[in-house]
């Protein structure tokens, strides 16, 4: 029955039809993820991943990605290079093809790839969709051919325009990201390199070149170039992590490759055998974080998948086939999960055929058979080495074994830390300024550093939806902190108390008190040091804060600049000098205060630049923010003295205003 105010039909011609690559367009975080910096980069990891699938099938050895000036982007592989002859079905080119339609390419069961990163057939179509201008450059059966596309349509057709070696192949890819699509055009050096590092430790064979026209050397005039490879793959990524953690368990990192061809794939050529291979690095430290990388075809599934709970049911029940042989557990004991996380650095990769994964940005694999697969593998593997190394064994079932009884002790001190939290039970007098709104939506804290600021904040906030936690100096640093001082740490408990999601396993999401967890210290060196002590303890302790997008660092400036009655406030030195040039260059009339500290701001001034929804500037915290700031924490905090020392040598100069 209609409704009385149905102001139309609804019909056929309601109905839409998005042809093409209009649908990637019209939704693109449906491909990419979103259309910020990180959808951006996205689109460079799409052409990357092809080159790498082609790396991965025997074809090339070396990869080039360069940052034009203009923040356009070229891919050059060395593999076969993308065909070029006509596809049956459409009767267009095999290029063409594979730029312009959804779910076309040779990763469907065609034979041209025995594994790839790509499934969906939608990586460099969605990339031509989303560029203002794309310009395809292949080499291939002794041409050079050349097809020139433009928002997801041809705009020059292929043709081939002049005549190669025969051995000369491979696929050069340039586009310039849509400005009506992106937020921002401005790529990353150091996003770009963290990726394609992590691709030539998953590769080991191949070579990554990342190349930044933007920045040229003053004295020398060349431009910024780091070349990647690793002949170890990933037990040298494990190495590399290892040399920057105190105290190894096991001083060999244990590795193992295992290939498996029983599973069989039907495909449109009929039946065949796949070959699937897992690969695995693990190595313990002092350290009672986990470190887990998971990887399938190169793609890392962050929300990890099958494979991941293939290696943890396998490597539990060797480690307690041995802690019980080794009386370190009773009988009715076992080791749970959590137990043997502990200190854990794991590379896990696959290479799997036509994996399938829970959602287009692939972030965790949903293949049945790749749980099995890499159990077995783990088991067989590890019960060797075990056998094989009893030593290393014996000293890693006893780190499991005390893990459990930490874990034992924290849960009893969280229960303690929790009653005392209880909303009804706990006053927090000069320390918790609450909010009055008790809806978490619109409901925002302030995590401040000292009473001084924190009584600005108090002052200038909305007392309506925004909160006040004052820190008391520096809070306890977690880095080799058990479970049972952080959790009696008064610091860390008010801060538990406030947000009253609990911690770890006891997380529950429905009852955060806060939809944002704003981290507001000076700018300086203490208050850097004091943000990356608070992103670490959440990154250790209440991760699903950050994973939920809760975690916040807010930016105060770092400048007043005053002429007359009129003020304006700085956040870098850039903007300082640019703000005195739009005013005439400097003079009497301009007057310049540099904030030492969030306690020199009154409250007005404090609320309008750093507390005020609509001017201010707040950054949301990534998973990989608080990764670096953990990493960079034992780094800078733990025992090897080496690493530290490399560190300060290479950053040093980067420091600025050190008297402040």
């Amino acid at each position: 029955m209609a409704g009385k105010n149905a102001e139309k039909n609804y019909d056929a011609s309601d109905i839409q039809v998005l042809e093409g690559l209009s649908p990637v367009r019209k939704r693109p975080g449906m491909y990419i993820g979103n259309t910020s910096k990180e959808g951006l980069h996205q689109l460079v990891y799409e052409v990357i991943d092809n080159s790498i699938d082609e790396a991965m099938g025997g074809y090339g050895d070396s990869i080039d990605v360069i940052i034009h000036k203009d923040n356009t982007i070229t891919v050059v592989d060395h593999g076969r290079g993308i065909p070029v002859d006509v596809q049956k079905q459409t009767g267009k080119p095999a290029l063409e093809v594979v730029l312009t339609v959804l779910h076309a390419g040779g990763k469907f069961g065609g034979g041209g790839y025995k594994v790839s990163g790509g499934l969906h057939g939608v990586g460099v179509s969605c990339v031509n969709a989303l560029s203002e201008s794309m310009i395809v450059t292949v080499h291939r059966d002794g041409g050079e051919y050349v097809i020139e596309l433009a928002r997801g349509e041809v705009v020059k057709p292929m043709k081939k325009v002049k005549s190669v070696d025969k051995s000369d192949t491979g696929t050069t890819v340039w586009f310039k990201p849509d400005p009506e699509i992106f937020d921002t055009l401005v790529y990353d050096f150091t996003t770009l390199r963290h990726r394609l590092r992590e691709l030539a430790f998953l590769n080991k064979n191949v070579v990554i070149t990342l190349t930044d026209e933007r920045d040229v050397d003053e004295e020398t005039s060349e431009v910024k170039k780091e070349t990647y490879h690793y002949s170890g793959g990933i037990l040298s990524f494990v190495e590399e992590v290892g040399k920057r953690r105190d105290n190894l368990v096991n001083d060999e990192v244990i590795y193992f490759e295992h290939t498996d061809d029983k599973r069989d794939l039907v495909t449109e050529s009929g039946t065949i055998k796949a070959t699937d291979i897992v690969e695995v690095a693990l190595q313990y430290n002092d350290s009672y974080a986990e470190r887990l990388y998971s990887f399938v075809n190169n793609i890392e599934t962050k929300d990890g998948g099958t494979h991941v709970k293939g290696f943890y049911q396998g490597f539990l029940q060797v480690i307690n086939k041995f802690a019980h042989e080794m009386k370190f557990l009773k009988e009715d004991e076992n080791l749970a999960q959590d137990d043997v996380k502990e200190g854990l650095v794991t590379v896990i990769s696959i290479k799997f055929q036509e994996p399938q994964f829970e959602g287009q940005t692939k972030t965790k694999l949903g293949s049945v058979e790749a749980r099995a697969l890499v159990k077995d593998a783990v088991v067989e593997y590890l019960t060797r080495y075990f056998e094989q190394h009893p030593d290393e064994c014996k000293k890693i079932v006893e780190k499991n074994c005390l893990a459990q009884k930490a874990r034992e002790a924290a849960r009893k001190a969280r229960e303690l830390a929790r009653s005392k939290s209880d909303a009804k039970k706990i006053s927090l007098p000069g320390k918790l300024a609450d909010c009055s709104s008790k809806k978490a939506e619109e409901c925002e804290i302030y995590i401040v550093e000292g009473d001084s600021a924190g009584g600005s904040a108090k002052q200038g906030r909305d007392r309506r939806t925004q909160a006040i936690l004052p820190l008391r100096g520096k809070i306890l640093n977690v880095e080799k902190a058990s479970a049972e001082k952080i959790f009696a740490n008064e610091e860390l408990r008010a801060m538990i108390a406030a947000f009253r999601c609990g911690t770890q396993d006891d997380y529950n999401e429905s009852k955060l008190r806060y939809d944002k967890i704003i981290i507001m210290t000076d700018a300086d060196v203490d208050g850097a040091h004091i943000r990356t002590l608070l992103l670490t303890f959440f990154y250790r302790f209440m991760k699903s804060l950050i994973e939920n997008g809760h975690v916040y660092i807010a930016i105060p400036p770092l400048y007043k600049v005053t002429k007359g009655k009129q003020t304006w406030y700085t956040y870098n030195d850039e903007e300082q000098a640019k703000k005195i040039e739009e005013l005439g260059g400097m003079s009497e009339a301009i007057k310049i205060q540099r904030y030492k500290g969030l306690g020199e701001m009154n409250p007005d001034q404090l609320y309008e630049t750093t507390m005020d929804p609509e001017e201010r500037t707040i950054i949301r915290c990534s998973i990989k923010d608080a990764e670096e700031a953990d990493e960079t924490f034992s780094l800078l905090m733990g025992d090897q003295v080496p690493p530290r020392r490399k560190f300060i040598e290479e950053n040093a100069h980067k420091v600025y205003n050190l008297d402040f």
